[in-house]
């Protein structure tokens, strides 16, 4: 574990001694480094329980997958973000990177914290750097509204679960993931209880987020540079995921009566902001409107509370990372050129960049969940233990499965089909970074077709 804080720290430091013409090259060569030692992590995935161990943080099963996206997602913010940050006063450049790097180290603390407080308390530092990225970097005076909506509804759904974990300490004496998965909690036989059972998933909740209480999550996408898409699709929204599954782990199970709102939400979510997806103009919008669709599977696949459903949620929570993170680097390349995310000012792209209507259309077939592609493998896995649930929810997946593929092929055919707008009289050409970038996006997608066993079988 510290082979990896010591270079992340050691990167925040010496962002601020290299000199500006090598700031950029220096630092994505630093952060590829990091993902590349990361990767040694799976040497211990085969081994049941802890590694890495020592008084705070370990890594098991389900926090290395997410631990080595964390650490692979910096290098490609640093590379989709050179080309808009180049125009930036060197300090201003300096700033920027100093904190996609300590988001980078909040996020590795939080994912393999064993003390649930730790847990807690790295979960909330990492909104100080996303809401300082949204608000000083943004493209619009509407930057501020969003990260008034990021932090107030991701405050107020976390206080329940401060006070849930106190009273969880004053009934167990620990808060240590080490010891509490094997301790049994008291049974939750009151109103009181239930609520409290309620206040520690409702911070993830809201973090994934449920439908109903989505609405920061398409404002921060849509005003946030480009980096901070990425990390919000990427990795942000699967703390809540990481944080249901350890909480329901440790705790009593739910009773399938108190399981059904949740679930019913989720799913009618998926339904819901799919339909929305087929009625936006907005190409980062659509793209966020897809992450809260695919994050209500998630969420139904958790709540099911068994290992296909445990096991599905992992799969589709690594792979809908790197795909939704893709879709952001395509679309700020079209945002780079026509400066517009309206689609229909910004059509039919094939004509003019024909290498980027390629990746585009991998991207796509990634969010629709082509095969053989993870992410259909995830999805198949969780819609099983929901069939296995209850049968009547074949009705709103295999509806939000027709509506994803509808959106997703949407998404493309306004994107790259179609006239070339009047107003676009010349367009630079693809960049070499932004090919590399896109190949490092979709490779890990390659490595889990080949390597399932990377992610398979968590829960059994």
């Amino acid at each position: 574990m510290l082979k990896i804080l010591f270079p992340t720290l050691l990167l925040m430091l010496t962002t601020w001694l290299i000199p500006g013409k090598s700031l950029w090259l220096a630092t994505l060569f630093h952060s590829l480094l990091i993902a590349v030692v990361s990767l040694s992590w799976l040497r211990n995935f085969s081994e049941t329980g802890w590694s890495c161990l020592n008084l705070y943080m370990a890594t098991d099963t389900l926090s290395t997958p997410l631990l080595i996206l964390t650490c692979w997602l910096l290098p490609l913010m640093i590379l989709a973000s050179q080309n808009h940050m180049a125009p930036e006063p060197l300090n201003r450049q300096r700033v920027y990177i100093t904190l996609l790097t300590s988001l980078q180290l909040f996020l590795i603390m939080a994912f393999s914290a064993t003390e649930v407080l730790m847990f807690y308390i790295m979960f909330e530092a990492t909104l100080i750097p996303t809401l300082i990225l949204i608000t000083r970097w943004g493209n619009q005076t509407e930057r501020l509204n969003a990260g008034t909506y990021f932090l107030f509804y991701t405050l107020a759904g976390s206080l329940p679960l401060l006070v849930a974990l106190l009273l969880l300490q004053n009934d167990t004496g620990t808060l240590s993931l080490l010891t509490l998965q094997y301790s049994s909690p008291s049974p939750l036989t009151t109103y009181a209880d239930k609520l409290w059972w309620a206040g520690c998933l409702l911070a993830f909740l809201v973090k994934m987020p449920l439908y109903g209480v989505h609405l920061w999550l398409p404002k921060a996408h849509v005003e946030a540079p480009v980096a901070g898409s990425m990390i919000l699709a990427a990795v942000l929204l699967k703390l809540g995921g990481y944080g249901m599954i350890r909480m329901l782990i440790i705790l009593e199970p739910l009773t399938k009566e108190l399981s059904y709102p949740f679930i019913i939400f989720a799913l009618w979510g998926v339904v819901m902001t799919g339909s929305i997806c087929l009625r936006q103009t907005d190409l980062k919008s659509l793209i966020a409107y897809s992450s809260v669709s695919h994050m209500g599977l998630v969420i139904a696949g958790i709540l099911t509370q068994t290992s296909w459903g445990f096991t599905g949620a992992l799969i589709l929570m690594i792979s809908h990372g790197l795909t939704s993170s893709a879709l952001f680097c395509l679309a700020n390349t079209n945002y780079e050129r026509t400066h517009s995310r309206t689609m229909v000012l910004a059509r039919g792209m094939q004509m003019l960049l024909p290498l980027m209507t390629s990746w585009w259309f991998i991207a796509s077939l990634a969010n629709l969940a082509l095969p053989p592609l993870p992410n259909l493998m995830g999805e198949l896995m969780i819609l099983t233990s929901l069939f296995n649930w209850s049968p009547w929810t074949i009705i709103l997946t295999g509806a939000g499965t027709l509506i994803t593929a509808a959106y997703s092929l949407y998404m493309f055919l306004m994107t790259q089909r179609g006239p070339v707008p009047s107003h676009i009289l010349a367009l630079e050409p693809s960049f070499t970074r932004e090919h590399l970038l896109m190949t490092l996006h979709l490779l890990p997608l390659a490595l889990l077709i080949l390597k399932p066993e990377l992610i398979w079988g968590w829960g059994a």
